[in-house]
């Protein structure tokens, strides 16, 4: 069979919403694009875990810092199902991790803006957990079934971030006014990067026609950060808090809230590695690694161990 009809087979299953598993023949490009956005996704988890993870210690009660170090380890466990989904594009855990030491991989720009106090453990689970959450309930339909099928598990606890991030922010604007205007300040500061996360608009985005015609992504950038804020903005008022944009508006005949114009500037010169926390995340999330090799290869001993007594066992 020549390469049309491999590429025009490997269509029609899409197509019909028939997933695309590790063995079934792939375009390399269907192949590259999945290895880039299952890593970027993978390193967006474990990095995440940086700027929560400090805040445990901080919590202001037990029970705040059992549900926060519960979150921190979901992400982490995240983490590792989108390394495992990604290997079975046949690239290893050890390249994945190796680019995104060198700075080679990248990762969600957000996470490299500061958590300056616990009212931003709120607007983390809150805005960041419930941008992602818009974009990776379209995941668990994507077209490659590895990822489709991590993706249910992520989401369920993903939704379990972002309620405790809400509460959490309910609980201080029912509080002092110092407290209610350190949910204030929280929103002010992750408001804009939130809307970020979704990715360029789309006449700006180079990946999400082909994604889309693949069904690797099924809603745009623009779409999916309409329906974020569309949500979202009730939600503030419920808080009895102020969206920071002066442009934010009711459309009657849309149905839709129009917000104002995001600082793309911004947004690329983070990408790049300028923003407040990129170089810090990479130099953390480095020294993480390396400094939990010993639990590693305390684990390979062990597996490598208990193999060979099967062998013996085994007649």
């Amino acid at each position: 069979m020549n390469q049309q009809d491999l590429e025009s087979r490997f269509q029609d299953k899409i197509d019909r919403e028939v997933k695309i598993e590790a063995k079934d023949w792939m375009p390399d490009a269907y192949r590259k694009t999945l290895i880039r956005q299952i890593s970027q996704h993978a390193h967006s988890e474990v990095v995440g875990m940086l700027p929560e993870g400090n805040w445990i210690t901080r919590a202001p009660s037990l029970r705040r810092k059992a549900a926060l170090l519960a979150k921190v380890q979901d992400e982490g466990g995240h983490g590792l199902y989108l390394y495992a989904a990604a290997e079975t594009m046949g690239v290893s855990r050890d390249q994945l991790l190796d680019e995104l030491h060198t700075g080679k991989a990248k990762y969600s720009s957000i996470f490299n803006y500061p958590a300056l106090s616990w009212a931003d453990m709120g607007a983390i689970g809150w805005l960041v957990d419930g941008a992602a959450i818009m974009n990776q309930v379209m995941l668990q339909r994507t077209s490659y079934g590895p990822y489709s099928r991590a993706m249910i598990r992520i989401c369920k606890e993903e939704s379990f971030h972002q309620r405790q991030g809400y509460e959490i922010l309910l609980t201080l604007v029912r509080g002092s006014a110092e407290q209610k205007a350190m949910a204030q300040d929280s929103l002010n500061r992750w408001w804009w990067p939130s809307l970020m996360m979704f990715g360029p608009s789309d006449a700006e985005s180079t990946h999400s026609a082909q994604s889309m015609a693949w069904k690797i992504k099924r809603k745009s950038n623009d779409v999916l950060r309409q329906a974020f804020v569309d949500a979202t903005v009730p939600q503030a008022q419920y808080l009895g808090l102020t969206i920071p944009d002066p442009d934010l508006k009711w459309n009657e005949e849309t149905g839709h809230w129009e917000f104002g114009p995001i600082d793309w500037d911004e947004f690329w010169n983070v990408v790049k590695g300028n923003g407040i926390c990129n170089r810090q995340r990479l130099r953390d999330r480095v020294n993480a690694h390396e400094e939990g090799a010993w639990v590693r290869d305390a684990a390979l001993a062990y597996a490598e161990k208990k193999q060979a007594r099967k062998a013996v066992v085994t007649p």
